[in-house]
């Protein structure tokens, strides 16, 4: 299974908790997929792809701002965002 594959489970498996709702007060969980390696550019991380500001951030981060990172980490990694029913 590709890293992409990985990430898209992950996300579909947390999505389907509730987690990508605003309402919920559960923590989000990390997009973490232990795939840590940073692509040749050093853009992002090929397993779950964060930049390195939004690795460094998340520890501090609230639900709000981690939704935000996962928004952008699957816009980044070609997976459909917000409607987990669609991921591939």
């Amino acid at each position: 299974m590709t890293p992409v594959e990985l990430l898209a489970n992950h996300a579909r498996q947390i999505g389907a908790a509730g987690h990508f709702d605003a309402r919920s007060q559960e923590p989000m969980p990390s997009p973490c997929i232990s795939v840590c390696r940073m692509s040749p550019d050093r853009s992002h991380c090929e397993g779950c792809f964060r930049t390195l500001d939004e690795i460094r951030i998340w520890g501090s981060a609230d639900s709000t701002v981690r939704r935000a990172i996962w928004a952008q980490l699957l816009l980044r990694a070609g997976i459909p965002t917000a409607d987990t029913e669609t991921l591939p």
